[in-house]
């Protein structure tokens, strides 16, 4: 039996093509530092979204669960690898908008990262393959864990750095100056 190899592919043009495009946009393609680091513990670094991995690594992983969920049920009939090659490309959208003035301004001004500069290229390829991890776990894994794994990355995140993917989204949406405070404090 030959695996069809075209979605996984179409996956790695998207990928390359969301590099080019957040290249041209304006984005570093490593830290300003010079160096490479594999995970960024401290929340307020100046390479946080500059590195390989930091806080909000676990929120793509997320995104991967998330988007195995919504396609397995939009597109069942549709193979693995077209539901990946389809998630990538929804990620990789989300990361040059992301990386977009617009909402690296709105970041600023309604979220409690005044400091945020965007990602660089590095990041926002290893925040994708964090995504395609997510969502390879989840084709693996049965939901009752899947479900564990998302509520404890969110409990994590949320008690470590005051900060997930269900808040970032609040805050980006529609901001709450309440959270925005409470965020802010010094543990």
């Amino acid at each position: 039996m030959t695996r069809d190899t075209r979605p996984y592919l179409a996956a790695l043009l998207l990928t390359l093509a969301m590099a080019v495009t957040i290249t041209v946009l304006g984005r570093n393609l490593i830290c300003d530092c010079g160096t490479i680091r594999l995970f960024i513990a401290d929340n307020s670094s100046p390479e946080v979204s500059q590195q390989i991995a930091d806080w909000y690594t676990p929120s793509h992983i997320i995104h991967g669960f998330l988007f195995f969920a919504v396609l397995a049920w939009l597109a069942p009939r549709l193979s693995f690898g077209w539901r990946l090659t389809l998630a990538v490309l929804v990620e990789g959208a989300w990361e040059i908008v992301e990386n977009s003035p617009w909402i690296i301004n709105r970041y600023r001004t309604e979220t409690n990262s005044a400091d945020y500069a965007g990602d660089t290229v590095l990041n926002s390829v290893c925040d994708l393959l964090a995504m395609a991890g997510g969502f390879w776990l989840a084709a693996r894994l049965p939901v009752w864990l899947s479900v564990a794994i998302v509520l404890g990355f969110e409990a994590l995140t949320l008690w470590l750095i005051r900060d997930g993917l269900a808040l970032n989204v609040l805050m980006l949406l529609w901001p709450v100056p309440a959270i925005r405070d409470w965020q802010a404090q010094a543990w």
